[in-house]
């Protein structure tokens, strides 16, 4: 395993002094935000020589580009499907950038925050909704031959380990497989059964896993929202199923300012194994 951080934690000028931070503290690798080029975060538009710049910088800093950050509300009324086509852009400028991988969610039905429960994401509706966009994006990513790696989490329409192994059978595209954030697996009344939570995920979903999160959380009930460390995620069960299900990718530190980054890669690093 990696580790690794969401390099929008580091604001800098440039994409070049953004990674020389990311390297000062030591990380391997990154899940790239493309607001940090100075744009959007799914640009209509991303020219090839600031993909080549981007790469440049990685590969002089010996940094992985693990992921690019491609989320958007993909059952949104008005977003949904005006996503579609920059999701495409995105797609398409991976191989530039250097990575195979693009995360995503399953949506949710509040259409004024991405992150926020609503009652009808359990309808049978949202589901349907949902499996049709992810399978026009996972179409749109074996075109390019890149992967979508989706989050269940406990605010959008895949909440649970359970549907979200559902949605892979459903789709049933080696383009569509998973990323994993262990402080986003607590339903309501379920902290107490934290092993068993976590144990479930990685079983249903262990051969899917490409991604990795690390945050923490506070309450069940609501995905977690905290630095790596500052919460109640059992972290050494958390990396160890990592471990067990043969995970040798990246796990990416968010949800975090700048001054809490050295003690949170410390705090994971100390229970990697």
């Amino acid at each position: 395993m990696k580790l690794g951080i969401f390099n929008k934690v580091f604001v800098r000028d440039s994409i070049e002094a953004n990674l020389d931070a990311v390297a000062a503290h030591g990380l391997a690798s990154i899940q790239l935000s493309l607001e940090t080029l100075g744009g959007e975060s799914m640009p209509a538009e991303i020219p090839p020589d600031l993909c080549a710049r981007v790469q440049r910088a990685l590969t002089t800093r010996r940094i992985e580009l693990a992921a690019v950050s491609g989320t958007w509300n993909i059952i949104h009324p008005l977003e949904g499907a005006a996503g579609l086509p920059r999701l495409r852009t995105l797609a398409a400028a991976c191989a530039l950038l250097g990575t195979d991988l693009i995360t995503m969610c399953t949506g949710t039905r509040d259409s004024t925050y991405l992150w926020r429960a609503h009652p009808d994401n359990n309808s049978a509706a949202a589901w349907q909704d949902m499996v049709r966009a992810m399978a026009a994006a996972s179409a749109s990513a074996e075109e390019a031959g890149v992967t979508l790696v989706f989050e269940p989490e406990v605010n959008n329409v895949v909440n649970t380990a359970k549907k979200a192994r559902r949605l892979l059978d459903e789709v049933a595209s080696r383009h569509l497989q998973v990323v994993i954030d262990g402080a986003n697996l607590f339903g309501a009344g379920q902290l107490t059964r934290m092993g068993e939570v976590l144990d479930d995920a990685f079983q249903l979903l262990g051969d899917d896993i490409r991604l990795a999160h690390a945050k923490d959380l506070e309450r069940d009930g609501d995905a977690g929202h905290q630095a790596a460390g500052t919460g109640v995620l059992n972290y050494e069960h958390y990396l160890m199923c990592l471990d067990r299900v043969g995970f040798t990718g990246s796990v990416i530190l968010h949800s975090l300012d700048e001054a809490r980054v050295p003690a949170s890669r410390d705090f994971v690093r100390s229970h990697m194994r």
